[in-house]
């Protein structure tokens, strides 16, 4: 984006780490990053702020950028997940060279290291379930106790793990489990599992393995056979940190090196897989893709662009302790972006008709409309005009406030690259008693611009011609949640509760513009006094379907230039 290139690139205390190992000659000068996803459910904004910064990294620093996904679940995990990760990574603007890895690849080397660490006396087969496991754990102020099972000797534990291996026990009736220090005050290095058994077919192994290693196991030792030097995680690794070192260290392989930051709290929203998951198992979205949601892909079909997002997160910035983000600022950066490169069209959602009667019946005539102002080389298009228009229904008042100086009777307003029009009357709905129809008189003389006798308006209104128009379904949205933070509940609720029933309101037969009959899937436009929009993926011909994207009104940029003034 140009606004990013002028910024300058970014700083923060990661990359001032990796210059620092540059300027040394640590690791001989490589930089190699990576985002290492579980294909579990897809991406959200968080995972995009991690792609930015790691991605971000190697480009700067003439590095490279893995993608790699940390399948070693094979109960959660699930083609459809990989594809779409790596779609989202692609859209993001990431470039991992074409290179799609996975810790799937590396099961045998694992296994390997596994029985070393077993032969070293370091690992032991474990016979306790996966309660007793977490009670023999203790707490953090009681330290754990050993497992009956620690002190079984190499041999023992190296046929146990091989019939392990040919599935010879069932599910959660053995664990092999690293031997380090039961009583350490860092619960994770209390001999944590380093492979459960899962009769569980494998997305891309298939029924080949039958053990699976945990994370804690598989995440250091990917990063070290793709010999990554810095290994970002967010804090959450922090005090997994140790563990990773001591599997390492006993291997005696590559040890990158693993920095923390602070992951992306974001207000209206949850960034928690596991909640999003159960959002679209219970059926409260459209899906992962639901524009509501806060998954790349949702972004994407909400009408978002990479260029945005990545300023979202050069802006954001990196730190080292957790907050919580104005989601105004996002939408900030996408109105900026798209303001730039939108198309304006007019279009009409609560549609109220609209008659000239000194127009003639049977006469069209089209009016020359700019198609962006921000870029002069968009240039103009042809919009059709007629006797009958369609204007928005909040446009029009029968006993108007003061401070309202759009449509009323006896008042004249400019239509958009149009004409003056002036409300005679209006015709009402019979059944409901609010306005069905307005009558207007134009004047011939304003076509396009000022009054020739110098009369002004202090109204601009947007139309759609009724005989020229095409019919869409618009889909409006707010924020998913009514609070900013969907913790914040009463006794006895959860985070559900405050899901707000309002996030999608769906508008039909609502009239466009023409020309954007034929508007592909993903196409954004602004509507001009409305917002951002962008054709949907359920979009057909003959069957227009628009999200809103964002409205115009931009808070953000309000409160930024109140504390400017300050």
């Amino acid at each position: 984006m140009a606004n990013q290139e002028a910024a300058g690139p970014p700083s923060d205390f990661i990359r001032d780490i990796v210059k620092e190992d540059l300027r040394t000659g640590k690791r001989g000068g490589r930089v190699c990053t990576r985002f290492p996803p579980e294909p579990n459910g897809y991406l959200h904004i968080g995972h995009a702020k991690s792609i930015n910064l790691n991605y971000g990294i190697a480009r700067e620093f003439g590095g490279r950028f893995n993608l790699r996904f940390d399948d070693t679940n094979p109960v959660k995990e699930e083609q459809e997940y990989v594809d779409s990760i790596i779609d989202d990574v692609r859209w993001l603007g990431a470039d991992y060279g074409g290179r799609v890895l996975f810790a799937s690849d590396y099961f045998e080397q694992m296994y390997r290291w596994a029985v070393e660490l077993v032969r070293k006396g370091m690992a032991y087969v474990c016979d306790l379930a996966a309660d007793e496991v977490t009670a023999y754990r203790g707490t953090l102020t009681r330290p754990g106790r050993d497992s009956p099972y620690r002190g079984r000797p190499v041999e023992e534990n190296l046929d146990l793990l091989e019939r392990m291996r040919r599935g010879e026990f069932p599910d959660g009736s053995r664990t092999l489990r690293a031997r380090i220090d039961m009583a350490s005050p860092n619960l994770n290095m209390r001999d944590p599992v380093m492979y459960r058994i899962m009769h569980a077919p494998h997305h891309r192994t298939g029924g080949a393995w039958c053990i699976y290693p945990t994370y804690d196991w598989a995440h250091g030792l990917e990063d070290s056979i793709e010999g990554i030097t810095h290994s970002i995680c967010t804090l959450e690794f922090e005090n997994h940190r140790p563990l990773y070192d001591w599997f390492l260290d006993a291997l005696g392989i590559h040890h990158p090196q693993q920095i923390e930051f602070a992951r992306l709290n974001l207000m209206y929203t949850v960034l928690s897989k596991r909640r999003l998951l159960e959002l679209v198992q219970e059926g409260r979205v459209r899906g992962w893709d639901d524009p509501r949601m806060p998954t790349v892909s949702g972004l994407r079909r909400r009408g978002y662009t990479p260029e945005a997002v990545r300023e979202f997160c050069r802006r954001i910035g990196v730190a080292k302790f957790d907050g919580v983000v104005d989601i105004g600022l996002l939408e900030h950066c996408l109105r900026e972006d798209l303001n730039r490169r939108s198309p304006r069209v007019m279009g009409v959602l609560r549609p109220l008709r609209v008659v000239i009667e000194n127009y003639p019946e049977g006469r069209a005539e089209e009016v020359e409309a700019v198609n962006n102002p921000e870029d002069p080389s968009a240039g103009v298009r042809r919009v059709p005009f007629g006797r009958v228009l369609y204007i928005e229904r909040e446009d029009f008042m029968e006993e108007p406030p003061k401070e309202f100086f759009r449509l009323a009777p006896g008042r004249e307003v400019r239509l958009r690259y149009a004409y003056f029009i002036k409300c005679i009357g209006a015709v009402k709905d019979p059944r409901t008693g609010e306005p069905a129809e307005i009558r207007c008189t134009y004047d011939p003389a304003t076509r396009g611009g000022d009054a020739p006798d110098g009369r002004k308006v202090k109204a601009t209104l947007h139309w759609v011609s009724a005989a020229h128009a095409a019919a869409a379904e618009v889909r409006v949205y707010d924020h998913l949640f009514t609070k900013a933070d969907p913790d914040d509940v009463e006794p006895g609720q959860d985070w559900k509760s405050n899901l707000n029933p309002r996030s999608e309101e769906v508008l039909t037969g609502c009239p466009v513009e023409p020309g954007l009959a034929s508007a592909g899937p993903g196409s954004r436009f602004q509507f001009e006094r409305l917002g951002y929009f962008c054709v949907d993926n359920d979009s057909r011909p003959g069957a227009l379907v628009f999200n809103r994207t964002v409205a115009l009104k931009d808070p953000w940029a309000k409160i930024q230039k109140g504390h400017r003034a300050r």
